[in-house]
């Protein structure tokens, strides 16, 4: 297998020094920041999309556009002009993307946040405290949907160096919603932007005149194509805040805002598993309020927290010993979420699923406050929240967080953390984190962080600390990783996240990115390698040896042709299946984990892969694929089917899922969505439907069924919980001045 990687690296790398798309000489500097200006107006521009108003004339016009990729350093294949206005409550940007080929233009799905990865987009980065690592992100497709988030630490993870996109991790949080407005339109020419963006909406530091940190990126996706204003790095992203271009002629008002938002739910739900003997009838009233403090700080709070219109977790298949990981959707928990993230994904200090889950089950929220923002040079999180009793099982708990951190030049950051969980009554138990982290950047391609804490638990006695150090080099043709991390037996983050404890991890990554003039876009051949070995006793709990190259294709389809040499060792016996019982010992073996996908931005696309080879003390031939189909912009569906045939000498078994989506998209603002998944290592079913109708800030009318039947359990088709909730919740603005 090493000599084989060997000799596809020598036959490939004499190819890179002539690259076609690499740019010679002649690529525009990636390190040139742009500077703009934005227009004073007293009379706003009409948001519709169409960007004829008189005002947008008075405005400096952004043009040049670079390409990150394909060709990094070359103009961009189509011209965009960006003009931005400053009114007197919002700033307004106006975007001409201007298209030889209009007919070609991809839309993407017509729902909020929808992914714009694989349509035609364009997004705004606005770094408002000019720190030159954090900013807002607001962007939409040629349907004219909103997509909104915040970019923390330019877009890295929390302090092990680990990235977290999407979601509530430490890097980029799509799932925060603010309050602005977008319309888009179409001609012969192209299609058009039209941004109202209210200060309100964003924070910012003090002083009248300010000069904030911005971006612009244009993705065509025909081409597989995006560009900047502003240029970065082709290794990076827009995210990447330190490369972004100045905006100069902002004075944003000193007046301060709050808002509150309501909501009234009814709901008729019956659960066999708990004894219902019948439907129960439910209403609920809740509230969640937004007070701007300063103009950097935001105070949060809520009451009689309720989160019916989030959307179900997606099943996984677990064939590990360990505890799996899902994301917080929650939308109480996300804005600012960035700010309170410490830690590596398997070693966080604070995991906001922790707060109101158990055992996958939601617990009430009574309600709760969060300040969050920026003080005092200070990046700062404070977080409580109380939850109830439920059940007889679960205690009524606190949870307290508090965070603070110091950006410092060139991508460097110090930072600590405090989580407290407090609860009362005869199941109560206390537990407290403490952590510190820091990242240093030098130069532009090498970061080195590191983090550690440690927890105190009544009643538990050990080596209760984490420690993790990590560097990375990011170079555009080569990419660097080391980590080591240590945990030890009684690290017990019960408001964090740390599925397996007591050992010495130690991995090390290197890929090489090499781009043939033809056929592919990019080729990546890498290494890597990791271990687990127990703290005391050195004794190797699992490793992984990864050899690949990732091929990629113009249009954006790959196939990456991975081989995995795997030790798992067992302590004590598992039961990975029902009567199947793996003993002790340590097992190794190859196996293959190939993965592939065709160009998802076709109307018709498939994704997948399989896993074959050495599996614990036997052997698994499994695999995964997914069909998905799109009709224009309006309506999605896709199935993805996963089966795992394991074979061991203690016993065979096979673990399979199935999951469907669908989703009908009206307008940008009205939607229904369904997600059916069956599994039969769960033995259940579950389906989840969901229909929206929003108004600002993912706020509106929300109606949803779920349903859960076991297949297996007691009989056939057996019911386990079905119920209907109807919500409405609205957002109102108490006071701006």
């Amino acid at each position: 297998m090493h000599r084989s990687a060997l000799v596809l690296a020598s036959l490939l790398l004499p190819a890179s020094p002539a690259l076609a798309q690499s740019g010679g000489d002649d690529r525009i500097a990636a390190t040139t920041a742009r500077v703009g200006m934005a227009a004073v107006t007293t009379t706003p521009p009409v948001i519709d999309g169409q960007l004829d108003d008189a005002a947008w004339q008075d405005a400096e016009a952004l043009t040049g556009f670079v390409q990150r990729i394909p060709f990094d350093g070359q103009p961009a294949s189509e011209r965009t002009e960006v003009r931005v206005l400053a009114g007197e409550s919002a700033i307004y940007v106006g975007v001409w993307l201007f298209d030889s080929e209009p007919g070609r233009i991809v839309d993407g799905e017509s729902i909020r946040d929808a992914s714009l990865n694989e349509s035609d987009a364009v997004l705004l980065i606005f770094d408002t405290f000019a720190d030159r690592r954090n900013g807002f992100v607001f962007g939409t497709n040629p349907s004219g949907i909103e997509y909104d988030g915040q970019v923390v630490n330019e877009g890295e993870g929390g302090g092990g160096g680990g990235r977290q996109q999407g979601g509530a991790g430490g890097g980029f949080n799509q799932n925060w919603d603010g309050s602005w407005d977008v319309a888009t339109s179409r001609d012969e020419r192209g299609w058009y932007a039209e941004f109202r963006i209210p200060f309100s909406t964003l924070r910012y530091g003090t002083g009248e005149a300010q000069e904030w940190g911005f971006n612009v990126a244009r993705r065509i996706r025909r081409h597989n194509e995006e560009s900047l204003w502003s240029p970065v790095p082709r290794q990076f992203s827009l995210y990447r805040v330190s490369s972004a271009g100045s905006l100069r002629g902002l004075t944003p008002p000193t007046r301060r805002s709050a808002t509150l938002t309501p909501y009234v739910l009814g709901s008729t739900q019956r659960d066999w598993v708990a004894g219902d003997p019948d439907y129960r009838n439910n209403g609920e009233l809740g509230a969640d309020a937004k007070v701007q403090v300063t103009k950097g700080l935001t105070l949060d709070l809520t009451y009689n927290t309720d989160f019916a219109q989030v959307e179900v977790d997606e099943a996984q298949v677990n064939l590990t010993r360990f505890s799996l990981r899902f994301p917080e959707k929650r939308p109480f928990f996300l804005e600012n979420s960035g700010l309170f993230t410490a830690g590596v994904g398997q070693a966080e200090l604070f995991f906001s699923r922790r707060i109101g889950i158990v055992s996958g089950l939601q617990v009430p929220v009574q309600g709760g406050a969060r300040l969050s923002g920026r003080a005092a040079g200070l990046n700062v999180g404070l977080l409580h929240i109380r939850t109830d009793a439920a059940g007889g099982l679960v205690p009524a708990q606190s949870y307290s967080v508090a965070r603070v951190a110091r950006e410092l030049p060139n991508r460097s950051r110090l930072g600590a953390i405090f989580v407290s969980k407090d609860a009362s009554g005869p199941l109560a138990t206390d537990n407290r984190t403490y952590g510190v982290d820091g990242q240093l950047g030098i130069g532009e391609a090498i970061t080195l962080s590191s983090f550690g804490g440690w927890t105190d638990t009544p009643g538990l006695s050990g080596r209760n600390h984490v420690f993790s150090a990590s560097g990375n080099f990011a170079g555009r043709d080569l990419r660097l990783i080391a980590n080591y991390r240590e945990v030890g037996d009684a690290f017990n983050p019960e408001v964090g996240f740390a599925p397996r404890v007591d050992y010495r991890y130690y991995q090390g990554m290197w890929m090489y990115y090499i781009r043939p003039p033809r056929i592919f876009r990019e080729l990546r051949p890498h290494m890597s390698w990791e271990t687990y070995r127990n703290l005391g006793t050195g004794f190797e709990e699992s490793s992984r040896l990864h050899v690949d190259s990732h091929f990629e294709f113009p249009g954006g389809s790959f196939i990456s042709p991975a081989f995995d040499y795997v030790t798992e060792g067992l302590v004590t016996p598992f039961e990975i299946s029902d009567g199947v019982i793996v003993p002790a010992g340590t097992y190794s073996g190859w196996e293959a984990a190939w993965r592939f996908n065709t160009d998802r931005s076709a109307a018709l696309s498939f994704d997948g892969g399989f896993d074959w080879g050495s599996f614990l003390s036997g052997d698994r031939r499994g695999g995964f694929g997914g069909l998905t189909y799109r009709l224009g912009n309006i309506f999605t569906t896709s199935v993805r089917y996963s089966h795992n045939d394991v074979r061991l000498p203690e016993g065979d078994f096979t673990a399979r899922l199935v999951t469907w989506r669908a989703g009908y998209f009206f307008t940008p603002s009205i939607y229904v969505q369904s997600l059916v998944q069956y599994s039969d290592q769960a033995d259940t079913w579950a389906a989840n439907l969901r229909f929206g109708w929003l108004t600002t800030a993912g706020t509106g009318l929300f109606v949803v069924f779920n349903e859960a039947r076991g297949v297996g359990l007691l009989e056939r088709d057996t019911p386990l919980n079905r119920g209907i909730i109807i919500k409405f919740n609205r957002q109102f603005d108490l006071w701006r001045g």
